[in-house]
């Protein structure tokens, strides 16, 4: 073996209507952890999609223990030592645990399926990666963080040379994260190699020996992760200085309360329980906690997805009842939900019909849709909040994280809102994309639009929100204003009723 244990030199990979990958390359070497980073749409996936055989590169040439491959497929990768941890989970989830990690290499006795063998497999492999859940469990029982920990199993048991991580912390506690670098020391121990894609600057610093960052589908540099620092990154990553995280504050909240909350229960005894709070008109109501803390569950109750066993909610001075997500946009709130891949956009459908469809009914008469209305309106939508995209008519699947985020938004704002609930609006989305979403926000709180934002990033929730109230299991701890704002105060409340 040479000094690389992976070379990709010069790959480049056009699809229709854009570049998106020009001449980049990626070199890792034995026994290390190697960070790829980069803006959402820099091409890290597609890059990575090429080494897993997923796609096929256009040029270049991909090197591995140092000899030239032609990677036409997923198993001819992993014939060849890749394996990859997708970044969107797919689990058979009505099959076994097991079965889902020893799929299409199922040990058999004779002509069947030797099912003692793949229990004890499972059991050996999961001791192997410190992971404790029932090989026979279905995949569709467990949490997404515990199919996070699952699929990383899994692309252990290949026994591969390289292991690809994108995003393996997305879902993640912290405890499971910690629980994860556990893993990967050990696996670098082993003399493997992990390619580790993710946003979180914080992660990249502690876990990776080296980074290599893209920017627009090009190769920026490769550097040692000891002489980088999160600012180095962030400002080769969008080519620029973007020490403002967040964009000046240019408005003062109103006294006016848009929406009061009282007292409101949830029929299940572990969620939430007896909150109170206001939203003013024009401001961003912070919502802060630690998971479990049944902040999602509160706002999908607001919106008509959930059950709401008693108290009162009042909007505009009236008093309202959401028993639809239906009623709840006719009364002129909008839900952006966390997790936008599964319950937000509709991958296989085209950017315009993702975004015009909650507003479908305007660009319709007598049972006649209107195409020139909708295209018209998906148009000017996407181009006031800078939706990146080759056509309107691009699957919503091939957008970026951040581009797949602004479309949801435009979706929400052509229902005229004057409430948006913004669950996790920046999940998964890189620092560019992030910064335009926070202005997205601010101009909606110009135009007099109020926002409840639920955020488990500390900087965003403290940047952005104008007010935060903090839940712990299921109650509100408490409130702090602007000029309270501090982190270990934040923390203090999210544990405060923890047991």
């Amino acid at each position: 073996m040479g000094e690389y244990l992976l070379e990709m030199n010069h790959i480049t990979k056009v699809f229709p209507g854009v570049k998106a990958l020009d001449d980049v390359t990626l070199k890792v070497r034995p026994g290390t952890v190697h960070a790829l980073m980069g803006e959402n749409g820099a091409g890290k996936s597609t890059l990575m999609k090429c080494l897993f055989g997923i796609y096929h590169e256009d040029g270049g040439e991909i090197i591995l223990d140092g000899k030239k491959e032609n990677i036409n497929s997923s198993k001819q990768a992993l014939d060849l030592g890749v394996s990859m941890i997708h970044q969107e989970l797919h689990p058979i989830r009505f099959r076994p645990v097991m079965e889902n990690i020893w799929l299409g290499r199922f040990p058999m006795k004779g002509i069947a399926v030797d099912k003692k063998a793949m229990i004890q497999m499972t059991k050996d492999l999961f001791q192997e990666v410190g992971l404790d859940v029932d090989p026979e469990v279905l995949a569709g029982e467990l949490s997404a963080s515990t199919l996070q920990l699952v699929e990383i199993a899994r692309a252990v048991s290949y026994n591969s040379k390289i292991i690809i991580m994108d995003e393996p912390t997305s879902s993640l506690t912290d405890n499971e994260t910690e629980h994860l670098f556990k893993i990967i020391n050990k696996l670098r121990a082993e003399g493997r190699s992990i390619i580790y894609i993710s946003h979180k600057m914080e992660e990249i610093l502690r876990i990776a020996d080296e980074v290599t960052i893209m920017r627009d589908g090009q190769y920026v540099g490769t550097w040692p992760a000891s002489e980088l620092t999160t600012d180095l990154i962030i400002n080769r990553m969008v080519g620029r200085d973007m020490t403002n995280r967040f964009p000046p504050k240019n408005y003062t909240p109103s006294d006016e309360v848009v929406l009061q909350v009282e007292n409101l229960c949830s029929p299940l005894s572990k969620s939430f329980q007896n909150v109170s709070f206001e939203l003013h008109k024009g401001e961003i109501l912070g919502i802060g906690g630690l998971v479990g803390a049944q902040r999602t569950e509160l706002v999908e109750a607001l919106f008509g997805l959930r059950e709401i066993q008693s108290g009162l909610v009042t909007k505009d001075g009236g008093r309202f009842v959401a028993k639809s997500a239906r009623d709840a946009k006719r009364n002129g709130l909008a839900l952006l939900t966390e997790e936008r891949r599964a319950t937000g956009i509709f991958g296989i459908l085209s950017v315009l019909d993702n975004t015009v469809i909650a507003s479908q009914k305007n660009y319709a008469s007598h049972g006649v849709l209107h195409q020139k209305q909708r295209v018209d309106a998906a148009q000017d939508s996407c181009r006031k909040l800078n939706v990146k995209t080759p056509s309107l008519e691009a699957l919503m699947q091939n957008l970026s994280g951040g581009n797949q985020q602004k479309v949801l938004i435009a979706r929400w704002l052509l229902t005229q809102p004057d409430i948006l609930i913004l669950d996790e609006p920046t999940r998964g989305i890189d620092v560019g994309a992030k910064y335009e979403i926070y202005t997205i926000m601010h101009d909606l709180i110009a135009q007099g639009k109020s926002i409840i934002m639920i955020s488990s990033e500390m900087p965003e929730l403290l940047g952005m929100a104008d007010r935060v109230m903090v839940m712990c299991e299921g109650r509100v701890s408490g409130f702090l204003e602007r000029d309270q704002f501090d982190q270990v105060e934040v923390m203090r409340l999210a544990t405060q009723f923890a047991s």
